[in-house]
Formats: C-alpha cells, structure tokens, sequence
C-alpha cells in the first residue's frame, strides 16, 4: 500500500476513534454526574467533532506548511490534493463517528 493510502486510512480511523472514544467515556462520565448519557453523548460528538480532525493530523501545521511549500515551490496542484484528500480523509472518519453515535443513541443516521 502507498504511503499516501496509507496515511489517509490512518488520519479516518485517528478521527473516528477520537470521536466515538471521547463521547463515549464523556457519556460514562454523564452517567455518574447523573446526566442523560445518550444526550450527552450526540452533544460532546458534535463537539468533539473539529478536535478530532486536528488529532488526526497530528495536532500542528504540517497541513498549511506543505500548502505553502506547494505554493512557493510551483507544485500546487499535486501538494494541494494530497492535503485535501488527507483532510477529507479525517473528516470522514469524524462524521461516520458522529453518524454512528447518532444510530446508538436513537436508532437513525445511517
């Protein structure tokens, strides 16, 4: 497998697992405090939803620095994919994180 391919798989499922992990542990973390837990759950997964992507991509500014070395460099097209896709990749693994609270919780969104 490519390094792209397999970075991309590995930003979905960093995404998803920071979404479904956090907003279950918060959900357990409800249940004590003796809040709803599965409204608690769709809440923090709306929230968390962003983190997750910067989690994903580790946190820092690598994105925007291979953007801008693309740029300056004169290889935007392929350098700017490339981050697109990988972005998109987070994003996805975020929001079928969020699709399948969603399903736990009131049985709908997938």
């Amino acid at each position: 497998m490519s390094e792209f391919v397999s970075t991309a798989v590995l930003y979905f499922f960093v995404a998803f697992g920071v979404l479904v992990g956090g907003a279950s542990v918060g959900g357990l973390g409800a249940l004590l405090v003796n809040l709803p837990p599965l409204y608690t759950m769709l809440s923090l997964a709306e929230k968390l939803k962003i983190w997750a992507l910067v989690a994903a991509v580790g946190g820092t500014f690598d994105v925007i620095k291979h953007i801008e070395s693309g740029v300056t460099g004169g290889n935007l097209s392929s350098v700017l994919i490339k981050q697109v896709l990988l972005l998109s990749s987070a994003f996805a693994g975020a929001h079928c994180g969020t699709l399948l609270l969603h399903w736990i919780a009131k049985g709908e969104g997938l």
